[in-house]
């Protein structure tokens, strides 16, 4: 479990679970550029990020803000008892709930759920299952999410993301609790939406300011570290290729050399560094 400060605000990581695995990525497949060879020409991902194999390691992980007047979390992972059509991540049974617990969060103390986007491995703890039904996990919260990414996800076919709206989006809209909010939307003071579109549609990071300091979470807009020194490597898990490239080149223009904490939502410990350029290229200081 790690924390950061930023000003008044404090961010707590939950790690649901880790790999360095490449299996893993049999959903969407692995980057293709990404091979060991061309990671290890980014000696600065070393150890931490990279085995020596030249394996990509990987957090699936919630990050909790504490503001002085609300607690958010932000994505809510992968869940227990999902059909997700991965063997290694169906119908999970993993001590998520107490773990978080075991940090002094219990669900109802959350105000609000900050959702970057609606793939499956970020809204899984959404909703969980209790006598055969799916329930909001957080009762207490309103789950926010971008007004482009509810409409794509809403409008896919069954057969494509039924489960996973049906498991994970549809109880809590049934309960009432989503929000349905543009790009830019403030969650609280100091914690607000920023667009980050390619990975899908509505893609957001989510910035967080307080007191003259800065972090930002990245989403899946940055799905590794090795995308900070490669953003221009095609992944085959973003929606839209080149929207997604030209966002990160455009993030990473903003942020580098600059003084902001970026968080990386699927990041490995240590989560956090600062962008810095590095020739015609930038890398990840951790």
């Amino acid at each position: 479990m790690l924390q950061w400060k930023i000003g008044d605000i404090k961010i707590t990581q939950l790690v649901e679970m880790s790999f360095a695995n490449n299996d893993m990525y049999a959903l969407a497949g692995l980057p293709p550029m990404a091979t060991p060879e061309n990671l290890a020409k980014m000696p600065w991902l070393y150890p931490h990020f990279v085995t020596p194999e030249g394996v990509m390691i990987n957090n699936v992980q919630m990050l909790i803000i504490e503001t002085p007047s609300q607690k958010l979390v932000v994505d809510t992972c992968i869940g227990n008892d999902k059909s997700i059509p991965l063997d290694e991540l169906a119908y999970m049974q993993l001590p998520f709930i107490d773990d978080l617990k075991a940090l002094g969060h219990h669900p109802d103390s959350v105000d609000t759920v900050l959702l970057t986007h609606l793939h499956v491995d970020h809204i899984g703890w959404n909703t969980t299952k209790r006598d055969g039904s799916w329930v909001p996990t957080f009762p207490s919260a309103r789950y926010l999410v971008v007004e482009e990414e509810f409409n794509f996800f809403r409008d896919l076919d069954d057969d494509t993301y039924g489960d996973v709206w049906g498991e994970s989006v549809r109880p809590v809209l049934d309960a009432g609790l989503m929000d349905v909010v543009q790009a830019d939307h403030q969650a609280d003071e100091g914690v607000w939406f920023e667009s980050t579109p390619g990975h899908t549609p509505g893609h957001v990071s989510v910035r967080i300011s307080s007191q003259g300091e800065d972090a930002v979470i990245t989403g899946d807009m940055i799905h590794h570290p090795y995308a900070i020194g490669r953003p221009n490597w095609e992944n085959p898990y973003d929606a839209d290729s080149n929207m997604a490239r030209e966002t990160r080149n455009q993030f990473l223009e903003r942020y580098a050399d600059q003084p902001v904490l970026v968080l990386g939502t699927h990041f490995a410990n240590p989560v956090g560094g600062k962008i810095v350029r590095d020739g015609d290229t930038y890398r990840f200081d951790v």
